[in-house]
């Protein structure tokens, strides 16, 4: 069975809390082939975007996409960014929210018998590790 990403349903969360807390959303976007931004507005490879519901309209926040149409400098434009290329969400007034390894989404891994492991069954950054410094205790690892 195919495990389920848990990166958009904590992107849905935090753009919520955002809301309820009277915080500005802002999706930071790493861009990639497959993201769909006004190119403009890249600087050094990413961008960030306002996805409040006054600026995002008909956001729609799914397990692989995000889209919405937004205005720049007065032009409607679509957008369209991956979940994969998603480095994070914060509240603009606050800073807080969640940023996201890129790395272990998209590198494989060797393993002893030759395959390749898929990004799905690379360990999440924020998922329980055993410390070796507490005899195999779980803890959070939280890598920046």
């Amino acid at each position: 069975m195919k495990e389920i990403s848990t990166k958009p349903y904590l992107i849905r969360a935090i753009h919520e809390w955002c809301t309820d807390s009277d915080l500005t959303p802002y999706l930071t976007v790493k861009i990639d082939s497959q993201t769909r931004v006004p190119m403009e507005y890249v600087d050094d490879g990413q961008i960030t975007l306002n996805i409040s519901h006054g600026a995002a309209h008909h956001l729609k926040i799914d397990n692989d996409v995000i889209n919405f149409s937004a205005r720049f400098n007065g032009v409607a434009r679509e957008i369209s960014v991956p979940m994969t290329a998603v480095k994070g969400i914060f509240g603009k007034e606050t800073s807080q929210g969640m940023l996201f390894n890129l790395e272990a989404e998209t590198i494989s891994i060797q393993n002893t018998t030759g395959s390749n492991e898929s990004p799905d069954e690379l360990q999440s950054p924020l998922q329980p590790t055993p410390s070796p410094t507490k005899r195999g205790k779980p803890r959070l690892q939280v890598i920046k």
